[in-house]
């Protein structure tokens, strides 16, 4: 009996043992609150893309192209493009009412190969309604050196609308202007790229002293003793000649190394649209805020007065302005917001108040202004 019980009571402590050592290695795969990966703060040097640009005519508009008056610089180009297909028509005899003059512009990715196809965006250039319905028709796109990398063509994609009425209402949603071609440019040109097999650099998007010294041990955690921050932006990493026969997999593995970012502490205010956005790092002193709304209300009313009966001649009925005014102030509420506190604290302390937005961009102004704000207060 003792054996038997024995027996079970080893089996539960394994079992217990088993489930343990899973959890923690379940919790150890997950990354801790706040970390990212290598490849979501940084970049390779070198591996970038490239802006493409380049001048086309979009036909087949209902009447909404560009006007020869304000665009005189379309039926130059219609006349252009009818004289490389063997037409000559002279350039007064162009009717350009169907055709609108366009910049197309792209982005190249990095090592992509000729004959993959790339988005491209229209955008009218001249005096043209809508680009509605209209067709791209073969348009170079070239790079900063002036070679074309890519051919775009296609039927434009417009997000935009516009209607106007005999009345010369006009009713506009979005952008008409500005449209797209998706998967609408062939590259034809590929842009020479190499990874130095030696060091991999990379460049943090924001730079920072403490993230690139993480950024330097994260690498150093999967990779060894290979890597260090040489600025705030740059980490240098040394490539062991063991791995440099599979750059790539090196490289992967690092970008896939997990670190905690660091920012300081900022609070960015957008007036127009009354956002606010405050990182988790923001702490502030002891304060005490109060805040109450005043309110003055003014109304205008017309009474008309009338002669009485019998009234002597001349009397004649007139109408007398009659203005009241009401002025409201709401009771005053204080709260005390002590030092050290989270950004949650600071929101449920502010929103006890009873705080609209545009009053809260007002309340963390003065508070920054008095010093107890420990933050960049960034105002768009």
């Amino acid at each position: 009996m003792f054996g038997w019980f024995d027996h079970d009571a080893r089996l539960a402590a394994l079992v217990a043992l088993l489930v343990t050592l899973a959890i923690a290695v379940l919790i150890a795969a997950v990354p801790a609150f706040g970390q990212v990966r290598v490849k979501d703060v940084a970049r390779v040097q070198g591996v970038r893309e490239n802006s493409l640009y380049g001048y086309g005519l979009v036909v087949g508009l209902q009447g909404t192209g560009d006007k020869s008056t304000n665009s005189p610089f379309t039926p130059q180009a219609i006349v252009s493009m009818l004289q490389r297909l063997g037409v000559t028509v002279p350039v007064e005899r162009i009717d350009i009412k169907n055709t609108a003059a366009v910049i197309v512009t792209a982005k190249l990715p990095p090592f992509i190969r000729s004959g993959a196809t790339l988005d491209a965006t229209v955008s009218s250039l001249g005096d043209a309604s809508t680009l509605q319905g209209g067709t791209l028709l073969l348009t170079p796109l070239l790079g900063p050196d002036g070679r074309v990398y890519a051919l775009a063509q296609g039927p434009v994609s417009v997000g935009g609308i516009v209607a106007s009425g005999q009345g010369g209402d006009t009713v506009q949603k979005n952008h008409p202007t500005v449209g797209r071609i998706p998967n609408g440019a062939i590259v034809e040109r590929e842009v020479p790229m190499a990874l130095d097999p030696n060091a991999v650099t990379l460049n943090l998007r924001a730079p920072d002293f403490t993230t690139a010294v993480r950024l330097a041990q994260a690498v150093n955690g999967v990779a060894g003793e290979v890597a260090r921050a040489v600025d705030p932006s740059t980490v240098i990493v040394r490539v062991p000649v063991a791995e440099q026969p599979r750059l790539m997999e090196f490289i992967a593995r690092i970008e896939t190394a997990t670190l905690q970012i660091d920012a300081p502490a900022r609070v960015v205010i957008n007036e127009r649209t009354g956002t606010i956005i405050m990182g988790s790092q923001l702490r502030i002193a002891t304060v005490a805020i109060a805040h109450g709304n005043l309110t003055i209300q003014i109304r205008e009313q017309k009474e008309v007065s009338q002669p009485q009966p019998f009234a002597p001649r001349g009397a004649a009925t007139v109408v007398v302005p009659r203005s009241e005014v009401t002025i409201k102030e709401e009771k005053s509420r204080l709260a005390i917001v002590p030092e050290g506190v989270s950004i949650g604290d600071v929101v449920q302390a502010l929103n006890a108040l009873g705080v609209t937005p545009r009053d809260l961009i007002s309340i963390l102004q003065a508070i920054r202004q008095s010093g107890a704000l420990a933050a960049e207060l960034e105002i768009m």
